[in-house]
């Protein structure tokens, strides 16, 4: 008895403790799957910052040490602010197309766009980064102001050899060449520590620009083919409009002649209908004489048709009273 009352109260002991230890082994089953999981989201992040991280060394390297690289990059973005301005591409601007100069000598500019009229105006972008990025790691003030320097001597470098490929002097071109200056502050920092370098730049026909000037220009650019394109429209609707008019007077012409054989029809059908039913000898009223005397027939003419009135009978005139013989009397006739 003391065995089976010991068992009836730790059987259900035991079974609290065998689902408490089942509970327990798979929370730590799930907390365990989770750890792993979260560990392996946590290395996957690590290695793609480690990776972003490395792409960006290795772009940032690329872009001091490698021209090449550095006017890939600033060609990218000056194509960037090109698909959001408006223009169209292959339509309004074309990039590295080859041009011909007046000597025959192939160019090829970054871009070409195209202005109402037939214009053109080449935009050509100049990447400046390595002196511009010694000028911000430098730690003395003297280091600054040398890199400075050659910053500002970069860019000038940049504007001479654009002005020695004359893209300014191509037939349809117009009288300056654009140099993008890809990255703002770079921009910036030359023109205000360099006071003659956008003078100097526009005496040799560039216009340094920067891609918030950039994308002001291009603006300019998109409105004016908005406008050409409106002015078409408007040369267009004068052009059906005077065709419309042509028409419009021809139709009133033709009208008229319709009028007049319609006018002239009318005339033709009164006196038609004259000879029928009015005048001496109609041929309504013969054609009732004709029945009245006694032609079979169970047609009737229309009233509408009868003479209005009985014509008079005829008079016959004897000549002799035509010279004053007044014994004679006028003879009436049938």
């Amino acid at each position: 008895m003391n065995k089976s009352n010991i068992e009836a109260l730790l059987k259900p002991l035991g079974d609290n403790i065998d689902n408490f230890k089942k509970k327990v082994e798979e929370t730590y089953d799930k907390e365990s799957k989770e750890r792993f999981s979260l560990e392996a989201k946590v290395k996957e992040l690590v290695e793609q910052t480690n990776r972003v991280s490395s792409e960006a060394n290795n772009l940032a390297t690329a872009l001091k040490g490698q021209s090449k690289k550095q006017g890939d990059w600033g060609e990218m973005i000056l194509e960037s602010i090109l698909q959001q301005s408006g223009l169209e591409k292959e339509r309004e601007y074309f990039l590295q197309q080859t041009i011909k100069d007046e000597e025959g000598n192939s160019l090829r500019p970054d871009v070409l766009v195209k202005l109402p009229d037939e214009r053109v105006i080449i935009i050509d972008s100049k990447v400046s980064l390595v002196s511009y990025d010694r000028y911000f790691s430098a730690e003395t003030a003297e280091a600054q102001e040398a890199h400075l320097q050659e910053h500002i001597k970069s860019i000038r470098k940049h504007i001479d050899d654009l002005h020695g490929k004359k893209y300014d002097n191509l037939e349809s071109s117009l009288d300056f060449t654009m140099m993008f200056v890809p990255i703002e502050p770079a921009y910036m920092i030359a023109i205000q520590n360099d006071r003659e370098l956008w003078a100097h730049a526009y005496s040799k026909r560039i216009l340094l620009i920067s891609p918030t000037n950039l994308i002001a220009c291009l603006k300019l650019m998109a409105d004016l083919w908005k406008r050409e394109m409106q002015s078409k429209n408007a040369m267009e609707i004068v052009r059906r409009g005077e065709l419309l008019f042509d028409k419009f007077v021809g139709f009133v012409s033709t009208l008229e002649e319709v009028g007049k054989h319609i006018k002239k029809s009318k005339t033709a059908y009164d006196s038609a209908i004259g000879q029928l039913k009015t005048g001496s000898g109609n041929l309504i009223g013969q054609a009732i004489k004709l029945k009245d005397l006694g032609l079979k027939s169970s047609k009737s003419i229309s009233k509408a048709m009868l003479p209005t009135e009985d014509e008079p009978d005829q008079v016959i005139i004897d000549p002799r009273l035509l010279d004053g013989d007044s014994d004679f009397e006028p003879i009436m006739a049938n």
